[in-house]
């Protein structure tokens, strides 16, 4: 091999990666230990990836050593370096895995690191959510070293960096890289010394890393015993009065890459037609990518503990908060992922899920109001897409559901007590569309409704114009915008001390008022007419009678889904 062959290759990090090494490197966060919590996950995915490709390739593994993850430790030398015997990666993975970040959310993600390089704790957890745990390595290392070789491949790689924008790949020889698998050696900066004590590194496995479902060994010194650290076993498979709840917890952070507590861990095993277990957990924090049209139900699907994958489509868009791991006995190993997701069978555990998650939640919010409550802050606008998407589950998604009112700007208030209060000859659910809860609240198209005692669901997320355009009613009621200009009110009792003006038959000084103005607003209003809705506003714009939902208009002319928009309908108030 000529001198130029053998010479390590150079190449520059990806803009965003070597922005985001910078901020690695020059920020104090006050939980570095993340670091190694991202490692022991990327290690023991890797097991899990070759675990599934050997079930078509099995030379790949052959009678080699059981999947593991090891870490050792030179406090000497100050190195912690973390070995697993998975898939290795080959000089493509290493350029495409350590030297790009294939994620769309990149930018926002350097934005939000910047903003919390100050606050306790903030960092960590956006770290995990980004999914580029590796790079956290550099809070705590000046240089990192990474010696690898594929499973089946006859070359193997070491891949350098000191974080300071560029890296080097060169070949290394088979005697001195890893039968198969990834080595992946930290050498700790000044500040984090600490990191090369065996009990500090011990203690961090078993808090951070307890539940990963790969072993993981420690050896506290050079040419020491491994020392098993967590014992891979599935937390899923164990029995539930075996689990703790920090066991739990632990096992959430892992899945999810945050740092919170889960808000509900639901952990159940399916019998009858189809047999599998089920590990299901609700955040307890909004992530920063839920409303990322990107963004979807990130489940992990086992089949007999061989991991099938990390990303399945095991839940619809209205679920895609819940994070969850399903292991199956009913699957076939055999074929291809996609077949897999196409499959009988994968459909019914699919359906499953969905009806216990939300039986779950509905006896959340029976017996915890105010735990479901906070749930429904984080994640209610998400849910009522389901309102929309799924309309055979309206019903149990109305229970779910929680609303502002103009008689309950805190929330948290169902469609079952808005019905059992209706007032007097109500005959309908009365809602208003818009952008923010308290702007609608001071609607003058409200005033009409309030001197008669009416409640008016406050509608402000953006799905809400499309499921409430498309969903019949509840218990019978249909809903109805206060925007319409088919609704009459007229026949519900004002409430005491209210008075409401009238529109039957203006006085003639009224009716020429009308005429001039419909005259003059001609191709801008389809009408004008006196408004029994007003009562201290001078005049508001309403939809025709059989017009679309305002708002529902100007969100599809936004998308191109809508040429034009319907004229509105002027309204006065003529005892202003």
């Amino acid at each position: 091999m000529s001198s130029d062959a053998a010479r390590p290759e150079q190449h520059s990090f990806h803009a965003d990666v070597a922005r985001l090494l910078m901020l690695m490197a020059h920020s104090v966060y006050s939980n570095r230990d993340v670091f190694l919590r991202e490692l022991i996950s990327n290690a023991a995915d890797a097991c899990e990836r070759l675990r599934y490709e050997a079930l078509t390739k099995p030379d790949l593994v052959g009678e080699a050593a059981p999947f593991s993850v090891t870490v050792s430790v030179n406090e000497g030398n100050r190195t912690v370096t973390i070995a697993d015997n998975g898939v290795g990666m080959n000089r493509d993975d290493l350029v495409q895995a350590l030297g790009t970040i294939a994620s769309s959310g990149t930018r926002a993600f350097l934005e939000r690191i910047a903003g919390s390089a100050g606050e306790a704790g903030g960092a960590p957890d956006l770290i995990g959510q980004f999914g580029i745990g590796f790079y956290s390595a550099f809070m705590v290392a000046d240089h990192v070293e990474v010696e690898t070789r594929r499973a089946g491949d006859d070359v193997a790689w070491r891949w350098t960096s000191q974080g300071k924008g560029t890296y080097a790949i060169e070949p290394l020889p088979l005697d001195a890289a890893p039968a198969r698998g990834t080595r992946v050696t930290l050498h700790l900066n000044d500040a984090s010394a600490d990191y090369a004590k065996p009990d500090r590194i011990e203690a961090i496995l078993r808090e951070h890393s307890g539940a990963v479902a790969i072993p993981v060994d420690l050896i506290d010194k050079p040419d020491a015993e491994a020392k098993r650290v967590v014992d891979g076993a599935a937390i899923w498979a164990k029995p539930k009065g075996d689990i703790k709840s920090e066991d739990y917890t632990e096992f959430y952070r892992g899945l999810a890459g945050q740092f919170d507590e889960p808000a509900l861990t639901v952990h159940w095993r399916a019998e009858g037609r189809q047999e599998y277990t089920v590990l299901a957990f609700v955040p307890g924090s909004r992530p920063f990518d839920l409303f990322d049209p990107a963004r979807k139900g990130r489940g992990k699907l086992y089949v007999r503990r061989v991991l099938i994958s990390d990303d399945a489509d095991l839940l619809p868009g209205w679920l895609r908060f819940v994070r969850l791991v399903v292991d199956s006995a009913d699957l076939p190993l055999n074929v291809s992922r996609e077949m897999i997701q196409e499959s009988a069978v994968f459909a019914s555990i699919k359906k499953g899920l969905v009806n216990r998650i939300v039986q779950e939640l509905t006896k959340l919010a029976e017996g915890e109001p105010e735990k479901f409550a906070k749930i429904w802050e984080n994640f209610g606008a998400v849910v009522k897409e389901g309102l929309y998407e799924e309309p055979d589950r309206r019903d149990a998604l109305f229970k779910l559901a929680r609303f502002v009112t103009s008689a309950h700007a805190e929330g948290g208030r169902t469609l079952e007590a808005y019905v059992k209060d209706l007032r007097p000859n109500q005959t309908a659910i009365y809602y208003l569309t818009g952008d923010d809860a308290s702007r609608l609240a001071a609607s003058p198209q409200l005033e009409g409704f309030r001197a008669r005692g009416l409640e008016i669901l406050l509608l402000a997320d953006p799905v809400d114009a499309f499921w409430v355009s498309t969903a019949l009613g509840f218990e019978g009621k249909p809903f109805k915008s206060v925007t319409q200009g088919d609704i009459d009110i007229k026949a519900i009792p004002l409430v005491e001390g209210a008075a409401a003006p009238s529109a039957d038959r203006p006085s003639p000084e009224v009716a020429a008022l009308l005429a001039f103005f419909k005259q003059t607003l001609a191709e801008a209003v389809e009408d004008v007419k006196s408004s029994d809705r007003l009562a201290q506003s001078p005049a508001c714009l309403i939809a025709p009678s059989f017009g679309p939902d305002r708002r529902l208009e100007r969100i599809l002319a936004a998308h191109g889904h809508l040429k034009s928009a319907s004229k509105p309908i002027l309204e006065v108030n003529p005892s202003h």
